[in-house]
């Protein structure tokens, strides 16, 4: 019974959206509550609501075989802790941009933007009502969410973790190396580093396996083309929000890293060992079985 069960729940773990959906939902529980971030209740929902509308009108229009809540649920949540606007009806439209884009901006089974990364940025250029919060979070938050994005690298290490450690190397060695330039005490590039916005930036956009190159060798000078544009928007250009402009700009660049660098597009789920006709009610199938050969052995015995 017990091995059984774990085959039952081991697509639930093998599954690294499973963990950040678990990360998100947390984080975001735990802000609106104790660090009362800048999010009513009710928009959460809301914007979580038109999330998974979204997927499933894009699932019937595009005639997928099935509705997939996951990938809208991890683009809601993203964009409950990051998108701030004081319009509501601009809110659910980064919903509907952020998941639409998915469907509509694809080339060889893969979608060309991280879907929250494509809706903020979209919105920040064409308005001038939405922006990123990144002072929201406190040192016991940011600290905790921290562990919790290395637990997950830990736990989903086969989900192209690569990207996002040379990411944190690149970056830091631009913003350490701009200091040690400047003669700057190296406090200011730490506490530039410790930032809400850019935790989620690195292990759940820049991280997403759909819209980063298939091959290892891409995906590290990948994350070097970000990391210098990120550091260029901020720097050269003065501009805020630096690595939400840079992936944006950047992931026009994937589909050129594939084709010089090919390998294997990346699949959520692995494929399973279990044999086709495992069946996950089969423990309590036997219980039922053994329970009735013992009923049936007692009412036949002599009284």
């Amino acid at each position: 019974m017990f091995t059984s069960t774990i085959r039952l729940f081991r697509p639930i773990a093998r599954d690294p959206r499973h963990y950040q959906i678990a990360t998100l939902a947390s984080l975001l529980g735990y802000g609106m509550v104790a660090l009362d971030f800048e999010i009513a209740a009710g928009r959460a929902v809301a914007i979580l609501s038109t999330a998974l509308l979204t997927q499933h009108v894009c699932t019937r229009v595009w005639r997928l075989p099935s509705f997939d809540p996951r990938s809208a649920l991890i683009s809601g949540l993203s964009l409950c802790l990051l998108l701030r606007t004081n319009d509501l009806s601009l809110a659910l439209l980064a919903a509907v941009l952020g998941v639409s884009s998915k469907f509509l901006l694809r080339l060889n089974g893969k979608h060309f933007f991280n879907p929250t990364n494509f809706a903020i940025v979209v919105l920040m250029a064409l308005t001038g009502d939405v922006w990123v919060s990144p002072g929201q979070w406190g040192n016991v938050a940011f600290f905790a969410f921290l562990m919790a994005c290395l637990g997950g690298l830990v736990v989903n290490r086969a989900s192209r973790s690569d990207v996002t450690y040379a990411f944190m190397a690149f970056y830091v060695m631009l913003m350490f190396g701009r200091s040690i330039w400047l003669v700057e005490p190296l406090t200011i590039p730490l506490h530039r580093l410790e930032n809400g916005a850019l935790l989620l930036f690195t292990f759940f956009m820049i991280s997403d396996p759909r819209t980063t190159p298939n091959s290892r060798a891409g995906r590290i000078f990948f994350a070097f083309l970000v990391a210098y544009g990120a550091w260029y928007v901020q720097f050269r250009l003065f501009r805020t929000n630096g690595p939400l402009w840079s992936l944006a700009i950047c992931s026009l660049t994937v589909p050129v890293i594939d084709r010089v660098l090919p390998a294997a597009r990346y699949e959520w789920i692995p494929p399973t060992t279990t044999p086709v006709n495992f069946n996950p009610w089969m423990p309590w199938t036997r219980v039922w079985r053994a329970a009735s050969n013992v009923h049936a052995r007692v009412s036949a015995s002599p009284r």
